[in-house]
């Protein structure tokens, strides 16, 4: 990402990734749906209800996940994200999500 012109933080785990958000400013997060202790999903579901703060309520989520079987991205979805890309990460796919979802926040 760094090579690309943005900025990142790495969380270790679901329950970092809130506690973060509720101390930063991000325009966007990635999030990795196999996460030790709180999962992707759990941890989308904990910032969409303001756990990391009511500004994080609404802030884009993009789904990194090696889950490519059908019916994948579509839990990512209902879990309250807002895109979905498979691992391995295609780079083009990874700007156009970022960049597309940046633009409508």
């Amino acid at each position: 990402l760094s090579k690309l012109g943005w900025t990142a933080d790495i969380a270790g785990d679901g329950a970092e990734a809130v506690e973060m958000a509720s101390r930063c400013e991000y325009r966007l997060i990635l999030m990795d749906c196999q996460m030790p202790g709180m999962d992707g999903l759990q941890t989308t579901r904990a910032i969409r209800s303001g756990q990391g703060g009511d500004k994080y309520r609404d802030v884009p989520i993009i789904a990194l996940t090696a889950n490519a079987m059908k019916g994948d991205k579509e839990i990512c979805l209902e879990a309250g994200m807002n895109g979905y890309l498979s691992k391995p990460l295609d780079i083009k796919k990874l700007c156009a999500a970022i960049v597309t979802h940046m633009e409508r926040a």
